[in-house]
């Protein structure tokens, strides 16, 4: 397929060889696509939230979400009436908590300004809270079979070698470039199947690594097998090293029960419980830290301290290494909540039941305390 530079408008020429593309995509798609729950289904509520879900989280990961999810809030009117901490029980274990607290205020957008039912254009659908470009288009092409394109991480990796793009895929004019190209591929009978097939594509066969490209069905169109590079594509900016940060946290007991505090809704891991704790510089000695930064964050004097060890846990930009402790408070203290929001003294049991992020299931697990979901489903798996 003919290089076309990011920076120009398609051809009509070029228009043509790209919609070369549709039929042996979608002829691979109807041979090959796998059996996911939520592609049988034509209801925009479950579709939606699968989209949701699927950002930045593998397939095999989602499913049993999903399906938990439809269960505890099967239509966006009962999604809209649900308590936002229900909200996060469910999704808990799925990370990225944002996703979960957009849902719930575009459900209810959806039920306040449009009687129920989501917007079926992908501009209609940008306007609610968490649906950008891509969202939108995914759910517009798949649930209303709208003419409405899609790029995410996988359709960067097929288009930038079926059009030999060797220049850092993230800038503008590339991006914008794809955006344009999916816009043509994309027009024509059953969008939401072609939008599927190309990240279908890009899941299963065109993978960053050891690409299956001698079973692709548009290999013959492919700019990168035809040189021999496709492994090498597409071209990426270097991240930036994460920047290291430190943090002490306490299983504080009292009474029996377990104290759990709650984030501020902005920042990281915005509205989600955890331990209480706090950060410590890089030259501290944690357990020496530990009782000044209790007393800090939530006004408690405790004794006891004993070290249980250390997790480390990597967000977009930042790792963190938690030194975890157990220690007692006294009867009788009260909580001053300084820098958390909310604070419950709760059952050594319910606590993995509030939802955390991964540092938090992390030294959980480090306490002896596991997820009971998690363990059934891994009990099941078992021959």
């Amino acid at each position: 397929m003919p290089r076309v530079p990011p920076s120009q408008p398609l051809s009509e020429a070029e228009s043509a060889e790209i919609r070369r593309l549709r039929a042996p995509l979608l002829a691979w798609y109807d041979a090959n696509r796998r059996d996911l729950p939520w592609r049988r289904t034509n209801d925009p509520y479950a579709i939606w939230i699968s989209e949701a879900m699927l950002q930045q989280t593998r397939v095999e990961t989602v499913i049993p979400y999903w399906q938990r999810f439809l269960d505890a809030f099967p239509d966006v009117e009962s999604l809209a009436r649900a308590d936002l901490d229900d909200v996060y029980a469910v999704w808990t274990g799925l990370g990225y908590y944002s996703r979960a607290r957009n849902l719930k205020h575009a459900a209810e957008t959806v039920v306040r300004e449009h009687d129920g039912q989501l917007p079926d254009t992908a501009e209609g659908l940008q306007e609610l809270k968490g649906i950008g470009r891509y969202t939108a288009g995914a759910v517009a092409s798949i649930a209303f079979d709208r003419e409405a394109p899609l790029v995410d991480g996988n359709v960067i990796r097929v288009f930038a070698r079926l059009l030999g793009i060797r220049e850092d895929s993230a800038t503008r004019s590339v991006v914008e470039h794809l955006w344009a190209v999916a816009g043509e591929l994309v027009r024509g009978p059953r969008p939401g199947d072609l939008n599927q097939a190309l990240m279908e594509l890009g899941a299963t066969l065109c993978t960053p690594r050891n690409p299956a490209c001698l079973v692709c069905p548009v290999r013959r169109f492919c700019d990168a097998h035809a040189v021999g590079d496709a492994e090498s594509l597409p071209i990426k900016k270097k991240k930036a090293k994460p920047s290291r940060m430190r943090a002490v946290a306490a299983w504080v007991e009292r009474g029996g029960k377990i104290l759990a505090v709650r984030r501020p809704e902005t920042g990281l891991m915005a509205g989600l419980w955890e331990l209480p704790g706090g950060p410590i510089e890089a030259k501290d000695e944690a357990k020496d830290r530990l009782a000044p930064v209790l007393a800090d964050a939530v006004g408690l004097e405790v004794r006891r301290l004993e070290p249980v060890g250390r997790v480390e846990h990597l967000f977009t930009h930042r790792r963190l290494e938690l030194e975890v402790f157990r220690c007692v408070a006294d009867e009788g203290s009260r909580v001053r909540r300084k820098h958390f929001v909310a604070h419950r003294w709760v059952e050594p049991s319910a606590l993995l039941d509030l939802a955390h992020a991964g540092p938090t299931r992390k030294a959980m697990a480090l306490l002896g305390m596991t997820d009971e979901r998690s363990a059934r489903a891994a009990r099941k798996k078992r021959p």
